[in-house]
């Protein structure tokens, strides 16, 4: 399987499994994976994720209410391959007025809009969870 976005991948792998009520979605192995998967689940987007070095992929375990909804309504891919976004830190604004959480790689790693903000640098927006 050959494909050119594995951010995107990430995302719509988590998308489907929290549509269709799955406890946990096995994904792709990749830094970029790891490192915003640390920031969800820092954001208690996620209950938590296992890295399979044999397989090549993370385990992703999803969190949901007592009323069995998810805890992320939607995930938007915002920098894509054939059109990249920067913001300097200024310009970050929250997510849905605080509720949600963008994802951006900077220099100091990849780290929420809040980080962001209070460590005044700028990057590349991934993507946006709410």
């Amino acid at each position: 399987m050959s494909f050119n976005d594995p951010i995107s991948d990430l995302l719509t792998r988590i998308r489907n499994a929290k549509l269709a009520k799955h406890k946990y979605v096995d994904i792709i192995l990749s830094r970029m994976a790891k490192d915003i998967l640390e920031v969800m689940k820092g954001k208690g987007f996620i209950q938590n994720y296992l890295v399979n070095t044999n397989k090549r992929t993370v385990r992703v375990f999803l969190k949901y209410s007592k009323k069995r909804e998810s805890v992320i309504h939607n995930l938007k891919r915002v920098s894509k391959p054939g059109q990249r976004m920067y913001l300097g830190y200024k310009n970050i604004l929250p997510v849905k007025d605080g509720l949600g959480t963008a994802i951006l790689s900077t220099p100091n790693g990849v780290i929420d809009d809040e980080k962001a903000r209070k460590e005044k640098v700028g990057g590349e927006l991934l993507c946006l969870v709410w």
